[in-house]
């Protein structure tokens, strides 16, 4: 991590700028949310892919973190995290970098989702001598990966790894479909759904002779929104800790929880068409366009003053490699020279964070008192 300080006013422009009050805010809220349901609350690092971030979120009282690369495993073992969950469905060619792993000390969980995944983990760990632990992925909403609740095969797994010598540490589920909804009430039912369906098969699994000491949830709306998680015993969640214009318009928070910016320059105008054109294009924004699907579209993003108030009806409309495209959503603006200035410093909030936080090799984090530290991003998988 850098030790030298910039402002806003002197910093390189694009930059992914983490407005530190709306970040703790979040994770302060998310965690006594979690302490109030009564269930361990692992937080999932693929967001940010942060130290500080992270360390933040367990000073606040998280239990372990939740991964989506084993570069991230390396990389917050190195930083003395132990409890490590790797949510994503283990492919064989990885086994060996998850046995170097648990042979440095980390307790790294895995997931399988199949009948061939789990003989494959079996038979590694076997010929290795190592017993991995191994969540069984569910499907509670038919949004991606996993095994239904009620399917046959979800046992046929749980005996393999049983039989095979691993320990099967429990089940997993992530309601991703979430991220469709919009309502208090659609969220608050997709999230009991998702614990029934966990715990269902956590049930059907200890009827069967097999252990399950886990039972795993989470997304970010979910975790908001449920009525209780009788029957759980950790959530992950992760976008919660910058969230953004996707999870706003699902309804979970508003734009001045959004703690995660792009700062960008006006470097020019076309003024017959009302734009301002930034330094900040997909390139730095991502080409994600999450928001285009939902019922208010923000293009590549909503615009803020610097100061990170927004902008009513301002948004990037468009977007090339390194350019940017700002103007009024309706009639085209023509005193956008005026509005916007030629270098006028502008920040926008992103669809997508976890997109947008990995066009960067950092963040720079900003401080109550103005002053912005660079806090290195983790790259790659």
């Amino acid at each position: 991590m850098s030790t030298s300080f910039d402002t806003l006013d002197s910093l390189d422009t694009p930059a992914a700028v983490i407005d530190l009050a709306r970040m703790q805010r979040n994770i302060d809220r998310m965690q006594q949310r979690m302490n109030a349901l009564g269930v361990r609350f692992r937080p999932h690092v693929k967001t940010s892919k942060c130290r500080p971030v992270v360390r933040a979120q367990l000073a606040a009282g998280a239990q372990g973190i939740t991964v989506s690369t084993l570069k991230e495993a390396e990389y917050f073992f190195a930083e003395g995290v132990t409890d490590i969950v790797y949510a994503v469905g283990m492919a064989a060619h990885r086994l060996p970098q998850a046995l170097a792993l648990r042979r440095r000390g980390c307790d790294l969980k895995v997931l399988t989702d199949s009948v061939a995944s789990a003989h494959a983990i079996a038979a590694f760990g076997r010929a290795n001598g190592e017993v991995f632990d191994v969540l069984i992925e569910v499907d509670t909403d038919g949004h991606r990966s996993g095994i239904r609740p009620d399917d046959p095969v979800l046992l046929e797994v749980g005996h393999i790894l049983q039989a095979g010598g691993m320990r099967l540490a429990g089940v997993l589920t992530h309601a991703g479909s979430s991220y469709e909804l919009n309502t208090p009430e659609a969220l608050t039912a997709l999230a009991e759904q998702e614990r029934a369906g966990c715990v269902g098969a956590a049930e059907r699994l200890r009827a069967a002779d097999l252990p399950c000491p886990v039972v795993s949830v989470g997304s970010t709306p979910t975790a908001l929104a449920a009525a209780h998680l009788e029957g759980i015993t950790e959530v992950r969640a992760g976008v919660y800790v910058f969230f953004d214009l996707v999870m706003h318009n699902v309804g979970v928070c508003t734009t001045d929880d959004l703690a995660l910016s792009v700062l960008a320059t006006v470097i020019g105008h076309q003024v017959d068409k009302g734009w301002a054109i930034v330094d900040a294009g997909w390139m730095a924004m991502s080409r994600d366009r999450g928001t285009q699907k939902q019922q208010r579209d923000y293009g590549y993003g909503q615009v803020c003053a610097m100061d990170g108030t927004v902008l009513p009806g301002y948004v990037m409309s468009q977007a090339n490699q390194e350019h940017g495209i700002v103007s009024c959503e309706g009639a085209p603006d023509r005193d956008i020279t005026e509005i916007f200035p030629l270098g006028t410093r502008l920040r926008i909030l992103p669809n997508h964070a976890c997109a947008t936080g990995a066009q960067f090799p950092e963040y720079r984090a900003l401080s109550a008192d103005g002053l912005l530290a660079a806090w290195e991003r983790l790259y790659g998988w």
